[in-house]
């Protein structure tokens, strides 16, 4: 077990050892204050460029479910094709697991994956130094390297465009029959399919438990990258997923957004990211939550009645309500800092979440 250190921008350092891959990653730091689900965090790719912390003590004692692929092209147990978060921050790891559907260790999958892995740290003072400062900027850093990483300088999280990291990079069609196939980016498109609704998925990192729950309900999903301009296709509904980073440098996406909505008729709806970026095609602004929703468990009530739902969630960013046009509201409304949750237009049939409907 090898020593490490956890440097944040503030200089506030954090010791440990290490349990999984060994190098030096940089990232922007963030707490999870989930209990269980690991191994869906860890490959959830709005986590790319996040040094994950989990607030929960134990973690690793389930181990990790095989990767399998199904026919159509999805993981059966993952959210994506591998790791995305930078690295994993924990209390306590456990070296021993026990589960029906385990195959290898967290610490093993995590070498495999070339992912750091810290344990020892102290989570819970860790987690404060975060609320009351907000998220920063952090540096792993193993014994015997700290010179050589002294030096350089903290990447900035808001500048790099994370979804154009983790977007699919062809258009790829999924049938409920639970085949798929993959067509060229530019191509002038697409096989009909008998006379299944059509759903586009832009891909801003989705998760594939998404594209799951569109499948379960009988339509043809059309994932296309993130800047890929799908207006001129045939389809009937338009999905924006979730993804990593800040909106703002995604408007390429939100340019189509807008095009789209020149049929008024068209049904969209958004998760996460995808709320964000159809607030802004609607005008809204977006601002940087102080740390974030990262949990399983984020009360949240739909706006004019008394319903509070426990959502799932994972956002650093959030729509500024004062900013919504009068053909916008608020849908949701989160219940802990009465932040947005998610938005709706008042006469068409667009609208979205901030949390996440499919993750249970």
């Amino acid at each position: 077990m090898r020593n490490v250190t956890l440097i944040l921008d503030d200089g506030s350092r954090f010791s440990g050892k290490s349990f999984g891959y060994e190098k030096p990653v940089a990232g922007e730091v963030v707490f999870n204050t989930a209990m269980t689900g690991y191994p869906e965090s860890l490959t959830d790719p709005s986590y790319a460029g996040q040094l994950m912390t989990l607030t929960y003590p134990l973690v690793g004692n389930y181990g990790v479910p095989p990767f399998t692929l199904e026919p159509n092209g999805l993981a059966t147990f993952m959210e994506s094709e591998h790791i995305h978060a930078e690295a994993i921050i924990v209390s306590d790891y456990s070296y021993e697991y026990s589960h029906w559907n385990a195959v290898e260790s967290l610490g093993d999958w995590l070498k495999r994956e070339k992912v750091p892995g810290i344990t020892g740290i102290d989570t819970r003072e860790l987690t404060k130094v975060l609320r009351e400062h907000g998220v920063m900027m952090g540096k792993i850093v193993f014994e015997n390297e700290e010179l050589r990483m002294k030096n350089e300088e903290f990447p900035s999280y808001s500048d790099i465009n994370y979804v154009d990291q983790v977007s699919c990079k062809e258009i790829i069609h999924y049938f409920p029959s639970g085949t798929s196939s993959h067509s060229a980016a530019n191509s002038s498109f697409f096989i009909p399919h008998s006379s299944l609704k059509k759903v586009v998925l832009v891909d801003c990192g989705v998760k594939t438990n998404i594209i799951r729950c569109l499948l379960k309900r009988n339509v043809e999903v059309i994932r296309v990258p993130w800047d890929y301009d799908y207006n001129g296709l045939e389809f009937d509904g338009l999905f924006i997923s979730n993804g990593p980073g800040d909106p703002d440098t995604c408007d390429a996406a939100v340019q189509n957004i807008r095009k789209a909505m020149a049929n008024e008729k068209l049904p969209i709806f958004g998760i996460c990211m995808g709320n964000q970026l159809l607030s802004k095609a609607g005008g809204a602004k977006i601002y940087k939550l102080k740390y974030g929703h990262r949990s399983h468990n984020q009360p949240v009530r739909m706006v004019g009645t008394e319903r509070c739902f426990i959502t799932s969630q994972n956002h650093g960013y959030a729509v500024d309500n004062n900013t919504l046009s009068a053909d916008w509201e608020p849908l949701f409304i989160n219940m802990n800092d009465g932040s947005n949750e998610g938005i709706k237009h008042k006469r068409n049939p667009w609208f979205s979440a901030q949390f996440h409907p499919e993750a249970a």
